[in-house]
């Protein structure tokens, strides 16, 4: 191949990673990213932004969300149906499973009413629903007994809605699991974080044989503020860059959200990423100068 050929590869594979990865936060409504009254620059919201005017300011940065509050309690439909409604077209949601389905039934058939309930809800979402995240919890290892219990569990997922399954013990990353997970087209969650050594889980990517690939950068939880780049994470991130342009070969779509704790600020650290794959970006000044609705 020509240097010419190889420039002209790489800027392909670059122009396909900036259209299909969909950059965001874990959450949008935290007090820490409102620029307080004797800041000289802008956090990430305006100054006096209240609660609720944050998810419009958000979605002018970014287009998805992960939202957090789902893993603790089943949405109304009232809420799902809202979070629709004051959304543009092209912004999408992903919602965590409640933990009574992973955390305390262990997804044993004791939680399929929770679980078809929770469903009903996310499809009100329709288009704007990108994902479903199972979180499990670093206690549930592949035991033969849990093993069979993942096995009963994934057919019983309704097909019309897109699933992906977070591990955080490393035993379940074999090629048993993964070909399981592939039957049902479900992507294994890629994690930055303490539980799953990175390098074991990019040999899942391998195996998938989904519609999307899902990433959550996670942090250790000693960061008490949220307004700022606490433990800058640059090299990590270009790691990350060269992942999600090699995904984006792969699938059509890859969802990325940032937590707080990854670097002590979600936007921006989001924001890194965006320009990394060469996608505009939306800045905190930017946001100020809008015309405000409150």
């Amino acid at each position: 191949m020509t240097t010419h050929e190889t420039t002209n590869s790489r800027d392909a594979s670059s122009s396909a990673a900036s259209s299909c990865a969909h950059i965001g936060c874990q959450g949008w409504n935290y007090e820490d990213w409102v620029t307080g009254p004797a800041s000289d620059e802008t956090v990430f919201y305006p100054r006096g932004t209240r609660p609720a005017a944050m998810l419009d300011l958000y979605t002018r940065a970014f287009d998805t969300v992960e939202i957090d509050s789902t893993f603790y309690a089943v949405p109304s439909a009232a809420t799902v149906d809202g979070w629709h409604k004051r959304t543009p077209p092209r912004f999408t949601f992903a919602l965590k499973l409640p933990r009574q389905i992973t955390h305390e039934f262990g997804l044993r058939k004791g939680g399929d009413e929770i679980l078809a309930e929770f469903c009903d809800h996310a499809r009100l979402l329709h288009d704007k629903l990108a994902a479903v995240l199972i979180q499990l919890p670093p206690q549930f290892e592949a035991t033969p007994e849990n093993q069979r219990a993942l096995k009963t569990f994934l057919p019983r997922l309704p097909r019309d809605l897109p699933f992906t399954v977070e591990f955080r013990h490393a035993s379940w990353i074999t090629d048993e699991t993964l070909g399981v997970l592939a039957s049902h087209r479900v992507p294994v969650t890629l994690v930055e974080g303490q539980w799953i050594a990175r390098r074991i889980l990019f040999r899942t990517v391998e195996h998938t044989d989904a519609d999307f690939a899902y990433i959550r950068f996670m942090g250790t939880r000693d960061i008490t503020r949220f307004d700022r780049i606490q433990r800058p994470e640059d090299t990590n991130l270009r790691l990350w860059h060269e992942a999600v342009t090699r995904l984006c070969a792969r699938v059509p779509r890859v969802l990325a959200y940032f937590s707080n704790y990854y670097e002590g600020h979600a936007p921006a650290s989001a924001n890194k990423l965006k320009r990394l794959l060469g996608q505009p970006v939306t800045s905190p000044a930017d946001l100020e100068n809008q015309p405000s609705l409150f």
